[in-house]
């Protein structure tokens, strides 16, 4: 089964924490689709990864790039995997597709939102359900991460 991994943000916002864990995923060669909840918010996203540091860039694409097959990190707002990838991000309360194809799945959701972690609550007690391999991980005072289960 797929490994699922829960973020709980609390102190940095999706924005400060997507970036850097794409990056660990391009470091070990894995392919990644991230999942977001609406075009808007996939269009906000790549502006980031293009933006979000002086020295560097993430290399993505989205649907109107075109050859998604060739991008290591692909955005969309549906279940698609146009690249492969072995790895599928959710952020924004988006809806899982089946994640069996998967290797991991991760979610990203926002602590200070009692929508988000319900949402979160409830995808944690479905893939469990499922038989996935599940777990939950926080952000600490230190902005680092800490499994909790």
């Amino acid at each position: 089964m797929t490994e699922v991994l829960f973020y709980h943000l609390t102190l940095k916002p999706l924005e400060d924490v997507l970036p850097g864990l794409l990056e660990t995923c391009l470091q070990r060669d894995w392919r990644v689709v991230v999942q977001a909840g609406s075009a808007e918010r996939v269009t906000a996203l790549d502006s980031l990864l293009w933006s979000y540091r002086d020295d560097s860039f993430l290399p993505h694409g989205t649907a109107s790039d075109g050859e998604a097959d060739r991008q290591p990190v692909f955005l969309t707002d549906g279940p698609d995997n146009p690249n492969g990838a072995s790895v599928r991000f959710l952020v924004d309360r988006a809806t899982a597709p089946d994640l069996s194809p998967y290797t991991r799945g991760v979610f990203l959701f926002d602590g200070n939102d009692e929508a988000a972690v319900s949402d979160a609550r409830q995808q944690w007690k479905a893939l469990k359900a499922a038989g996935h391999a599940l777990t939950y991980w926080q952000q600490t005072d230190d902005g680092r991460w800490q499994k909790k289960a």
